[in-house]
Formats: structure tokens, sequence, C-alpha cells
């Protein structure tokens, strides 16, 4: 499976990683997944690993995405860490993040996990501070 997720309850975190050549259906399929799945009730943080992806999606596939996400029902995202280290994925990854931003609190693009587990903590931090 090119797209396959865990959810850490702790950290509230979905850890998604895509691999290999990933098409729009599949990303759409896992968007009804995350939909049935139960533990995607409360507001999530997301870490989106596209590290080991070999295809390259199209702008217009990427707005797609974008546009999908208003889709999603009973999934409460909140901030989102991407991880893109190949340059043109990166790059179309750069442009999802602002088509997207509205679905999230935060979105931002990495290319080193270690980076983006980082700013997902900081955003965590940041956001129980501004509620106090």
């Amino acid at each position: 499976m090119p797209v396959t997720y865990t959810i850490d309850k702790k950290e509230r975190v979905i850890r998604t990683q895509c691999i290999g050549m990933v098409t729009f259906e599949e990303v759409v399929a896992h968007f009804r997944e995350l939909e049935r799945d139960p533990e995607c009730r409360e507001p999530l943080d997301v870490l989106l690993d596209l590290s080991r992806v070999d295809s390259l999606p199209s702008a217009r596939q990427i707005r797609a995405v974008a546009l999908e996400l208003k889709t999603i029902q009973h999934v409460r995202l909140d901030t989102c860490a991407i991880v893109a280290v190949r340059d043109a994925l990166y790059g179309m990854l750069r442009m999802f993040e602002v088509m997207a931003q509205g679905y999230f609190r935060a979105i931002r693009v990495f290319r080193a996990t270690a980076e983006a587990e980082v700013w997902l903590v900081s955003q965590r931090q940041h956001s129980t501070q501004s509620h106090f």
C-alpha cells in the first residue's frame, strides 16, 4: 500500500507515509480511511512523510488534493508538517502549503523529518501557551 498511517495517541499525531508511485485515487482513499477511523475524532497534528515518494503530482493534482481536504468529515486536523526531500516534489508541496493553509492551524514543508518533528512540537507548545 503506497499510503499508510499510524496514530500516535500520546502525541496526537497522524503519521502518514507515502512510498513509491502514489496516485490521486490512493490519496483520496487515505482520506476516506481517516474518516472511518474512530481515533480521528479529536484534533490531531499531521506528519506527512513523502521522503520515499517516486511520483511527482501535477499542479492540477495538488489543487485537487487541497480541495479534497474540504470534503473530509469527522476528522479534525490541526497542524501539518510535510517532509519532501526531492527538489521538484518540495516545490510542488510548497504550492500545496499555500493552497491548503485554510484547512490547518499551520502547515509547513520541510526537507528533513527531524526538522518537521521539532516544528510540530513547537507549534503544539505555542498553541497550548496561547490558550492560557
